[in-house]
């Protein structure tokens, strides 16, 4: 189905998540109405997908900075030479995101949203999965909901990871870790332009503040279930230009390994985002490490 804009069309494609921007280039000026259209489409199906625009780096990351101050690449981990606010995603390094996730919610203020750029694609897999958290929480019983409204959870870069396959993949892994940190997050974290609730949870969250090992994998387990069902999740198939924006704030995001040695490359821009706020107002709190005032300029 195609809806029309004044600027734009907009093509679902998820049931509940998910649509492609038809009719922009985001290789020239936008008009602050567009960009004022494509933040409120985010908000609405909190995924977007940009076919063929072709962009280099300036450009990426001049159109994500429309929406808001940018982060560095990320807290730890090394830039695209020259070019500090970039974060390559590239499969050949032997590291991939092959795990459920939100970005970089071991820090205190993770991003507010994500793009991602196309630059060398296989011909077969590698594609990018997106789910609604917050398609999650409604379908939570009430029950759950409940116990989730009142649950802390503790993200952390540093965990039990699974051996490294490759040389690279351990030193990226040496770098990831090289700054420890742990945040307490709510596990339902209210929108702050919507208002929508959402599981905040993902790879990073490791253990239920006051609850055991034991216990918290097994609710986290249960909750990170809801987020993953097929009916939450569209699936982003990539061309060489593509560009992809989703809200950081109320998705989660996986990148299947099935493409065997064929190379991969993305290049990753974030908006800088604000504190989470739980149910009851509480914000999120810094439990080990530094603010991360080095890559968000939110940090405050």
């Amino acid at each position: 189905m195609t809806t029309s804009s004044t600027a734009f069309d907009i093509r679902r494609i998820g049931g509940r998540i998910g649509a492609e921007i038809l009719g922009v280039d985001l290789s020239g000026e936008l008009a602050p109405a567009v960009v004022a259209e494509i933040d409120s489409a985010l908000l609405a199906h909190k995924a977007l997908v940009f076919r063929g625009q072709n962009l280099d780096d300036a450009g990426q990351l001049r159109f994500a900075a429309l929406f808001g101050e940018l982060t560095s690449a990320h807290p730890t981990v090394p830039s695209v030479d020259g070019q500090p606010g970039i974060l390559p995603v590239d499969g050949e390094e032997g590291v991939r995101a092959n795990r459920w996730h939100t970005d970089v919610t071991f820090v205190r203020t993770p991003p507010k949203a994500s793009t991602l750029r196309g630059i060398v694609v296989p011909p077969y897999g590698g594609n990018t999965l997106i789910a609604d958290s917050g398609a999650a929480y409604r379908d939570l019983p009430e029950p759950l909901r409940e116990l989730a409204d009142r649950l802390w959870a503790v993200h952390t870069n540093d965990y039990d990871y699974a051996a490294p396959k490759s040389e690279k993949a351990a030193e990226h892994r040496k770098r990831f870790v090289s700054r420890k940190y742990r945040t307490a997050h709510p596990v339902v974290r209210v929108h702050p332009e919507t208002g929508e609730r959402g599981l905040f949870i993902g790879g990073f969250a490791q253990s239920i503040v006051g609850l055991g090992p034991s216990d918290s994998r097994d609710l986290l387990r249960i909750f990170q279930s809801y987020v993953t069902r097929p009916e939450n999740i569209v699936r982003v198939v990539w061309a060489p230009g593509d560009v992809v924006l989703f809200d950081n704030r109320i998705t989660q995001h996986y990148a299947p390994d099935d493409y065997g040695d064929l190379p991969r490359l993305l290049h990753r821009v974030t908006v800088a985002g604000d504190v989470p706020v739980g149910v009851d107002g509480e914000r999120s709190r810094v439990l080990e490490g530094d603010d991360a005032s080095h890559y968000t300029p939110a940090a405050a």
